[in-house]
């Protein structure tokens, strides 16, 4: 009787969750590609976006109405970098390929969606990764929809300026 009941406890033993949770899961593969929710919670639709080349967890988000924000976690968390432009409505942004901390924004809503479109006052430039600003021009541009850096030369850019949408503007174009 003593070995019988030794063999039933060993073959519960055996069955239990503790034990089944040692053996290891079966490689299924990565996980699937899905949607999910990435950057600030309160930064408003996210009209441009751009990450450093081989640094998967740091990335800039320019929100139409929210300003510049930052993840360096992959976009579990951020935090903003623009709060001290006198604009908040991005409506793009660029990295420069040869210098990591060079950031290009331009202003402006670039989507004109709804009559109360918010203008910007065209563009900026960073050199250290956002944590200062320096105004570029184009101060009446009212909206960049595209930035464009040189290959080689982080102090030359294409700016494609949508301007104002309802009538005739000077700063209008490439």
């Amino acid at each position: 009787m003593h070995r019988l009941a030794r063999i039933a406890s060993l073959a519960l033993a055996a069955a239990s969750p503790a034990i089944a949770q040692q053996r290891p899961a079966p490689d299924r593969g990565p996980e699937p590609l899905r949607f999910q929710f990435l950057g600030p919670a309160n930064g408003g639709r996210i009209s441009a976006a751009s990450g450093i080349p081989g640094d998967t967890l740091t990335y800039y988000f320019g929100a139409a109405s929210g300003g510049v924000w930052k993840t360096t976690d992959g976009g579990n968390t951020a935090v903003p970098i623009s709060d001290s432009l006198p604009v908040q409505a991005i409506g793009a942004l660029a990295l420069a390929p040869t210098e990591k901390n060079t950031i290009w924004i331009g202003t402006g809503e670039a989507w004109a969606i709804r009559d109360a479109d918010v203008m910007g006052d065209g563009v900026y430039k960073s050199t250290d990764a956002g944590k200062t600003w320096v105004h570029m021009g184009l101060e009446s541009t009212g909206r960049i929809g595209k930035i464009i850096v040189h290959p080689s030369n982080p102090d030359v850019v294409w700016v494609c300026a949508l301007g104002r949408a309802t009538g005739a503007q000077q700063e209008r174009g490439v």
